[in-house]
């Protein structure tokens, strides 16, 4: 009589990975049950408006008829407007003396806080609190105090002898004016991150630097600079971002006027989205200034990339 073969059996080995198997997907299953509502959130409030404002570039939007496709008409009116070239330089000329001035502030401050000297945390505090100040606060603040006829400026100025300024008032004076608020404030920033960089300075290397004989601008200029050049890189960025996007202080100090003279990007993005209806011609002109922060980023991490490859070579 022929023998029966005899039953398939499961090694331990099969029904340990395959209990492991169920074991993964039911972790992420309850993985994906916890973090769905941040994911769903995230998508409704970055990903969903950043593809409807690019297709809203595309079309005569104002935000309440039905909407035409218009095609790359809103980017070559950007082109022609002169108010769109007026916010750009108006930009660019912020960007360029708030970041520089921004950098070499926090970088001095940094150093001479980075002394054991008497009481040097308050000191600490008191440069850090007004980058914890909001705009909006700062904004009403100083136009109070610059206010042409009843600000403590002018007060003071009047004191001195010094005949009394416009400030925001006055179209040769707004921008820079607008310029040193932000160094009030956003000057905190950088002497708080120069701070924590100046920390980590290799203490071998500064005493090596001072028994070959290096004085404190040589250890400044050979040392304690390259050191700091990743951190220098990343204010560069942060800085710049932040001078690009700056709306809050501009909105509540002088809309853009008097004149234009502190119309800016995103100021000019709001004012043609909610004020002029024209919410096609804003989110084109907001695609614009998005395209300048990636090739902005893609140089300085293409400069500093290459400065860590030549530094690792050397």
């Amino acid at each position: 009589m022929p023998s029966l073969p005899s039953p398939i059996t499961l090694s331990d080995a099969d029904r340990g990975r395959r209990a492991l198997r169920r074991r993964r997907r039911g972790e992420s299953a309850t993985a994906w049950a916890f973090i769905s509502p941040a994911v769903l959130i995230i998508i409704g409030l970055s990903v969903v408006p950043v593809v409807w404002s690019l297709l809203l570039s595309f079309q005569a939007n104002d935000l309440v008829t039905p909407s035409r496709w218009v095609g790359l008409d809103n980017y070559r009116a950007l082109v022609q407007d002169p108010h769109f070239g007026q916010a750009v330089r108006n930009t660019l000329l912020y960007t360029a003396l708030y970041v520089p001035l921004s950098l070499v502030l926090g970088l001095a401050l940094a150093l001479a806080l980075n002394r054991r000297i008497r009481f040097v945390g308050v000191y600490r505090t008191l440069i850090f609190v007004p980058f914890v100040v909001s705009a909006t606060a700062q904004g009403v603040l100083f136009s109070f105090i610059l206010d042409p006829q009843f600000g403590a400026a002018n007060a003071v100025l009047h004191h001195l002898g010094i005949s009394p300024q416009g400030f925001l008032t006055d179209p040769t004076q707004a921008l820079l004016v607008l310029v040193a608020i932000t160094l009030w404030s956003g000057t905190g920033f950088c002497v708080v991150v120069y701070l924590a960089a100046l920390q980590d300075v290799p203490l071998e290397l500064l005493e090596a630097a001072r028994l070959d004989g290096a004085g404190r601008v040589n250890l400044l200029r050979h040392v304690t600079l390259p050191t700091l050049t990743p951190v220098s890189v990343f204010l560069l960025l942060w800085q710049t971002i932040q001078s690009l996007q700056v709306f809050d202080l501009v909105y509540v100090t002088t809309k853009g006027g008097p004149l234009g003279s502190t119309t800016v990007i995103v100021y000019f993005i709001w004012e043609q989205a909610f004020k002029n209806f024209t919410a096609g011609y804003g989110a084109a002109a907001a695609y614009v200034l998005a395209l300048a922060l990636l090739v902005i980023a893609v140089v300085l991490r293409l400069v500093s990339g290459r400065d860590r490859t030549q530094g690792a070579t050397s």
